[in-house]
């Protein structure tokens, strides 16, 4: 019977604690939470990591708060759910990462040139369209302009796809494309269509 009480007690606590950390106004919640609506990768991981979170830390705050069981599920309910705010916004920047590569890269504003829009980051070229998906067989450096001395803007690792806007005439480089925006320049050498090694086995 203690423990069914103990149990239902805990049970209400989380609720109460979800209740105030949750339906607190955006300026409290993130006091309380910091970070949970502030993930700059899209997608819903961090939202369900912080509510997970919140639930998982209500409940060992409850089992060892002692006395004031209503303090210690709400302080580990704010804890657990800046936690999995955290986890689960990270799980959005590695899956942001995963389907376009681009490592460190981060998109600044964009210009238009030739019909197509570019990083303001990167130079324009004289382009012939593409439009492909290709793979990195190597790590790679993004570079600002196609030649091997111009700055760095971003990296690939071998394995990473990206989108092949297109190849810049008369030379072997290529435009990456994240979201349709030429983002940096990679050397063809170094990158083969998706697929490709797959094709030439048959």
């Amino acid at each position: 019977m203690a423990t069914s009480k103990i149990l239902t007690g805990g049970a209400a606590a989380v609720v109460l604690a979800g209740a105030l950390v949750f339906g607190a106004p955006a300026a409290q919640a993130q006091t309380l939470i910091p970070g949970v609506t502030g993930c700059a990768a899209q997608g819903g991981k961090q939202e369900g990591g912080a509510v997970i979170g919140a639930l998982l830390g209500g409940l060992l705050g409850n089992s060892v708060s002692g006395h004031n069981r209503t303090t210690g599920t709400v302080l580990g309910a704010a804890v657990g759910a800046a936690a999995g705010s955290a986890v689960g916004c990270q799980m959005q920047h590695n899956r942001a990462e995963a389907a376009y590569g681009y490592g460190d890269y981060r998109q600044p504003a964009t210009y238009s040139r030739g019909g197509y829009r570019l990083s303001s980051a990167i130079a324009p070229a004289s382009y012939s369209r593409m439009g492909e998906i290709y793979v990195a067989t190597l790590p790679l450096n993004l570079r600002a302009a196609p030649t091997t001395n111009s700055e760095r803007v971003g990296s690939m690792r071998a394995g990473d796809r990206f989108q092949a806007l297109a190849n810049v005439r008369g030379t072997d480089w290529i435009l990456v494309g994240q979201g349709g925006v030429g983002v940096g320049y990679v050397h063809g050498a170094y990158v083969e269509p998706q697929g490709y090694r797959y094709a030439a086995a048959y």
